[in-house]
């Protein structure tokens, strides 16, 4: 009986699945409320914050990060006052279906055990 060791390099792995991917990407609380928040169409950040319950600096970072990866995109009204409006990109709207896949799961199964 031969018995064969087999050599694995980190190459050879398969990386995570893009479930798990995805869920980096989203899946801080702050990430989904503000994602969900903006299905509904633009929003100032104002409007976000206090939709959110968010404090100024946590919603600014999140907003930052959403808007570097694609899902969000920023625009800045310069009249007096100033004002920043956040929107969903094509990247994020795509989320939609999956927010509201995610609802009805958890309108059937999340909330009977709570």
């Amino acid at each position: 009986m031969s018995s064969e060791l087999t050599h694995t390099t980190d190459e050879d792995k398969p990386g995570p699945c893009s479930v798990v991917k995805t869920i980096d990407q989203i899946g801080s609380q702050w990430r989904l409320v503000v994602l969900h928040e903006l299905q509904d169409g633009e929003r100032r950040f104002n409007e976000l914050k206090r939709e959110t319950d968010a404090s100024a600096r946590t919603l600014s970072r999140v907003l930052d990060d959403l808007q570097e990866m694609g899902f969000v995109d920023r625009r800045l009204e310069e009249d007096a006052p100033v004002a920043s409006y956040y929107r969903l990109t094509e990247k994020g709207e795509s989320l939609c279906p999956v927010f509201d896949a995610l609802g009805e799961w958890g309108d059937e199964w999340a909330l009977e055990r709570a």
